[in-house]
């Protein structure tokens, strides 16, 4: 967009006619980069068993941060580990986030599988937490970004019932998929990624059951020309 901006005043200067004295000043002190990212979700979100500062939200920022025009990266997480989507409900509730963020994600749901919640009920309270991202947004869906729920059932943890666990979360992916289609979000799979994990043990967490740095890595490559292309000042 800065981009942009200084070339259409180029093609300005250059259209003036040789003959004209008229002088055209270009103002190439643009002023820095501010980000404002929002992330909502559960113990994936928040880097359960490998840190924050190693999870998507994370390092995304870290990375952004890199760019030499980018003055500053405020980060606000609203996730812990065990969320449904009606504890993050509740979590947004309490946290009270403002609506002016330049990129919002949500990732939700795997608790929903693991505790046995209904389609039903978490197809009405995602619905409600996507229109809550999409405000938190200033209103713009282009800048939200829905993140489907990953199969832990590649896990060691999940090793006694993992067709059925790899079928519910397929359930409640589609499920979210069909939602984001309807509100205008994309939605981004990173679920085929994760199951990468059953024959790759360095992509499990040292607690058998959460997803490593080096997953989050994954993710987070898969994921950045999206979060990117989301970004809007």
């Amino acid at each position: 967009m800065r981009r942009s901006l200084l070339f259409v005043l180029l093609i300005s200067l250059f259209a003036c006619s040789k003959n004209e004295a008229q002088v055209v000043k270009v103002n190439t002190q643009l002023p820095p980069l501010q980000f404002r990212y929002l992330a909502l979700g559960d113990s994936y979100t928040i880097g359960t068993a490998i840190g924050p500062e190693k999870a998507y939200p994370q390092i995304f920022a870290d990375s952004l941060r890199q760019e030499p025009e980018v003055d500053s990266v405020l980060v606000q997480v609203i996730a812990q580990n065990g969320w449904t989507t009606a504890d993050l409900q509740n979590g947004i509730n309490t946290a009270q986030p403002d609506s002016n963020f330049n990129l919002v994600t949500i990732l939700i749901g795997v608790n929903n599988q693991y505790q046995r919640r209904s389609i039903t009920e978490y197809e009405n309270e995602f619905g409600l937490l996507l229109q809550q991202a999409i405000a938190f947004a200033d209103g713009d869906s282009s800048r939200v970004l829905v993140i489907s729920i990953p199969d832990w059932g590649v896990s060691p943890a999940g090793a006694g019932n993992r067709a059925l666990i790899a079928g519910q979360i397929d359930n409640f992916n589609a499920a979210q998929e069909q939602i984001a289609r309807e509100q205008g979000v994309r939605f981004i799979d990173i679920t085929t990624l994760s199951r990468s994990a059953l024959n790759d043990p360095s992509l499990i967490a040292s607690d058998g059951l959460h997803f490593s740095a080096k997953m989050q890595r994954q993710w987070l490559e898969l994921l950045y020309p999206h979060l990117v292309a989301s970004l809007k000042f």
